[in-house]
């Protein structure tokens, strides 16, 4: 059997001791942010310290490497985002987004705002965590989980930076959007494409699912804490199961292993 085989034993446990109720829950709702931030530099050099020293791809050509870098970049996005922001705010995304809603008139007392820290952590530990490691687990063989994480690196910073023009001001999220996200999104792209041209068409399905996941999050998101139609975590599952979508995608397409580590 194969190490990218049996792998998926570990991935579900690590995904299972973060969602499943041991106790840990609540705990991880108010830090999961912080763990994620001083776990990537452990995550850097574990990847580096692994990686194959008979590679045949430099540094900037390892999808691998890559993926590791996409997946740190959005920490480093989260902790701007939902830790200590710009102007040294803790936890501001939360109300900057209910904030919104209020003023748009969906968020009143008898009606509860729409984004829980809960949710905050799904969606994060969901759409990003667990895309991320599907992405660096699958890299070289499989990049399309790959593809997908640049698709919401690159998708999340569109949603960041286009109500920081259209309102004039500043969100939480929107300076690493700008200064981490669209560089390595874009570069994710270019390297994938230069290798290969054929990996233009699943580039753009890459986008397309990662605009499909942000719509998923904001109307469920909508569906459940503001309408309540649906019930919370009937919310979550849908997120957790479109995020292991790319794992599905694009299986058995690619022929040889694209840059990174020999297999």
């Amino acid at each position: 059997m194969s190490q990218q085989q049996y792998t998926w034993v570990p991935l579900v446990t690590l995904f299972g001791v973060l969602w499943l109720p041991f106790g840990q829950y609540e705990f991880l709702v108010e830090h999961w942010m912080k763990i994620g931030t001083y776990a990537a530099p452990f995550l850097l050099f574990g990847v580096l310290a692994m990686r194959d020293q008979h590679a045949t791809r430099p540094l900037h050509a390892d999808f691998k490497v890559l993926s590791v870098g996409l997946l740190v970049a959005y920490i480093l996005h989260q902790y701007e985002e939902h830790w200590i922001d710009f102007f040294g705010n803790h936890y501001a995304f939360l109300g900057y987004i209910n904030g919104l809603f209020a003023r748009l008139g969906g968020c009143e007392a008898r009606s509860p705002c729409p984004l829980t820290p809960a949710a905050i952590f799904v969606i994060n530990t969901s759409l990003v965590w667990l895309v991320g490691v599907l992405a660096i687990w699958r890299a070289p063989s499989h990049l399309f989980p790959a593809l997908a994480m640049a698709g919401i690196v690159v998708v999340n910073a569109v949603a960041h930076i286009a109500p920081a023009v259209l309102r004039q001001e500043y969100n939480p999220g929107l300076l690493t959007a700008l200064v981490l996200f669209i560089p390595a999104g874009l570069f994710f792209y270019r390297q994938v494409v230069r290798v290969d041209a054929r990996y233009k068409k699943q580039a753009a399905i890459s986008v397309i699912w990662a605009v499909l996941a942000h719509v998923l999050m904001v109307g469920g998101m909508l569906l459940a804490n503001l309408l309540t139609l649906i019930p919370e975590s009937v919310y979550f599952l849908v997120l957790i199961a479109w995020s292991c979508v790319p794992l599905l995608l694009f299986r058995g397409t690619e022929g040889e292993p694209v840059g990174g580590c020999s297999q």
